[in-house]
């Protein structure tokens, strides 16, 4: 298949997210070492190909015989600075432990590198009624979560909900730094008056949550803050996308 086909040949099957990641990466330099994981049915593994991208590619699954096996709830298989990117596209939800996932994953990238993560957006307006209402975030349903044998390597669906918050501070703890917030589709747009109701007690409390009571020691971290919580993707869209760059 040449080379153009290929770079576009999936687009039509991304979803949101995807596609956004795929965006990004299409922007970078080619010949990047890239690690895709979970790679789920390679859609994105293939895109990355396409563009010019070394692709190892990493999941519990059987479903290419080029497949790394992975699990994503232990020690990953590579040495320290084996990649210049990693993607980790809506995986961490799905981790009893997402903080030890989140250092192996800053571990194998290089300094430099970066990781382009994205995971369901709790912090959008849709979520936090549905927490309101209901105590769970939307698309965090604890009916839905099958019951498995502790330590079994399955697919035990979205178990641990992060925001823009909890995975800016745990990636920060292993050198990484929040690049980018991004975000795909937005949510319950037939909602939308009732969030522009909100929007405004929503900007001062969390303008006096990051600027008032946070740590005056760090005002320019907690001005980023404050304008990535105010932003469209956060607000707005089904999934949070973040790019991450390691210092």
């Amino acid at each position: 298949m040449p080379a153009d086909n290929k770079r576009f040949s999936h687009v039509d099957n991304f979803t949101g997210y995807m596609k956004i990641a795929a965006d990004w990466f299409r922007a970078q330099r080619a010949g990047l070492r890239v690690l895709d994981l979970p790679a789920g049915y390679g859609l994105l593994t293939d895109a990355l190909r396409g563009m010019g991208h070394e692709v190892a590619s990493g999941d519990i699954n059987r479903e290419r015989p080029d497949y790394h096996y992975v699990d994503m709830a232990g020690l990953l298989p590579f040495e320290d600075a084996s990649f210049d990117a990693a993607l980790c596209l809506e995986g961490v939800e799905h981790l009893v432990n997402p903080t030890a996932f989140i250092a192996e994953l800053s571990r194998v990238i290089r300094s430099g590198g970066h990781i382009v993560l994205s995971t369901p957006n709790v912090m959008n307006f849709y979520s936090r009624l549905h927490f309101l209402l209901t105590g769970a975030f939307y698309q965090f349903n604890p009916a839905a979560v099958p019951e498995l044998v502790p330590g079994e390597a399955a697919d035990r669906g979205h178990i641990f909900p992060l925001s823009y918050f909890q995975l800016s501070y745990l990636f920060g703890q292993h050198g990484m730094r929040v690049k980018q917030v991004l975000g795909d589709k937005y949510k319950r747009k037939i909602l939308f008056p009732l969030y522009i109701l909100l929007l405004p007690a929503v900007w001062l409390a969390t303008r006096l949550v990051l600027l008032r009571h946070g740590d005056r020691r760090e005002p320019k971290r907690n001005r980023e803050m404050l304008e990535y919580a105010l932003s469209g993707p956060l607000l707005f869209s089904r999934s949070l996308v973040l790019v991450l760059e390691k210092r």
